[in-house]
């Protein structure tokens, strides 16, 4: 650690704030530059690789000495999202609620520089006034966090380390949002695009139990899942914990969970649960309805359903309540309309269900191991704790 030189956060490159565009410049929107705002980071893991909103030329040039080059590094700084990272894939302007770094590549390497971000985390919600109404941390408090840096060839042996396990975790969860989006699309397929008109004519009701009962006596210890850590891409949640059973929706292994309210229904906030022991109940907001398909359908035939963008959009047109509070009522979703479809096209869809959903809790057990590590490693690399050769 002797060699690991006391500096400044500001010192490691050049720090612009972002500026969203006047609303008195409309020409400034447009298709050119990923416009980024703490609102996309729902979609980025390590790498920004789109955006909500983009700029045009006219929008560009309006703020030409905001544009970022690829692997500067975006931090989060002003409100919920606090200290929150990425690094940019492609050019890039950011709102104002965003510190970036141009990383000075003498002083130090652009992917060490997002693991230091990282791990600063807490410092930066610290700074930031973590736990006020707005948390916010002005750029001259940024650049002025204290740091340590080891010499570029150990920095670069460190991120090394670091970001394969970071490429090695986004491998996983594009190859199951792949397996996701093929058995999406041959679910339209099959059961909406060309269901046969000798089918049955029936509703969801006929082929999916909503809320099935599930017992969990008051009080038991039981892994909970928060609204908050539902995905809107992709099947798996991203944490749960135990905690005593109160009151709440209650799911086992292989249910599909559904928010029911707005914005969360809007967001796509859906869950195929495959996390839970053998015989194992879970629980979680009231907020959840609970899907299990009926009969002989693989229960991945409702997950399937619930990402269907005709099924959400119904689903959406059957909130209701006061502004705000909407929620989807299930005597509402039990009307929507589908045909019944025939036993091989329910032994097709089974097997294919079965090998997708086979890989994808295969792959989520790899990805939890693998964050697990590089959670573990990161603050000992950052610390020196661990050392690596350079």
């Amino acid at each position: 650690m002797s060699e690991w030189q006391k500096n400044k956060l500001g010192n490691t490159g050049n720090v612009i704030t972002g500026k969203t565009p006047s609303k008195d410049n409309p020409k400034d929107w447009g298709n050119e530059v990923l416009f980024i705002t703490p609102s996309d980071y729902k979609n980025y893991r390590k790498k920004a690789y789109s955006s909500i909103r983009m700029l045009s030329r006219v929008g560009i040039e309006r703020q030409k000495n905001r544009l970022l080059p690829p692997s500067s590094v975006l931090v989060t700084c002003i409100g919920s999202d606090m200290g929150k990272s990425v690094v940019n894939s492609s050019p890039c302007i950011t709102n104002q609620q965003i510190n970036a770094i141009i990383p000075d590549l003498s002083v130090v390497n652009a992917d060490y520089l997002y693991y230091l971000t990282i791990d600063l985390y807490d410092i930066f919600r610290r700074k930031g006034g973590d736990g006020t109404a707005v948390p916010i941390l002005n750029k001259s408090d940024f650049e002025k966090i204290d740091i340590l840096l080891p010499r570029i060839p150990e920095q670069k042996a460190i991120a090394d380390v670091l970001s394969s396990l970071d490429n090695k975790i986004d491998l996983l969860h594009r190859q199951n949002k792949t397996l996701e989006s093929i058995a999406e699309s041959l679910f339209r397929q099959w059961f909406i695009e060309e269901a046969q008109d000798e089918w049955a004519d029936g509703t969801i009701a006929d082929l999916i139990e909503f809320n099935p009962h599930r017992k969990l006596s008051k009080g038991a210890i039981a892994p909970y899942l928060e609204m908050a850590s539902l995905n809107n891409s992709t099947f798996n949640p991203d944490d749960w914990y135990d905690r005593a059973f109160s009151s709440g929706t209650k799911f086992i292994n292989r249910d599909t969970l559904l928010a029911r309210i707005t914005p969360c229904l809007e967001n796509g906030k859906t869950a195929y649960v495959t996390f839970l022991d053998k015989n194992q109940v879970g629980w979680g907001s009231t907020e959840y309805i609970v899907m299990r398909p009926k009969g002989e359908l693989h229960p991945f035939f409702a997950y399937a359903l619930a990402r269907n963008t005709d099924f959400r959009a119904y689903a959406e047109g059957c909130l209701a309540g006061s502004s705000g509070r909407q929620r989807v009522e299930i005597q509402h979703l039990e009307n929507y309309v589908i045909k019944i479809p025939s036993p091989d096209i329910v032994s097709e869809f089974n097997s294919l269900a079965g090998s997708i959903t086979a890989k994808l809790h295969s792959n989520f057990l790899q990805l939890r191991t693998l964050e697990k590590l590089r959670d573990t490693l990161l603050p000992k690399l950052m610390s020196g704790e661990v050392r690596v050769d350079a």
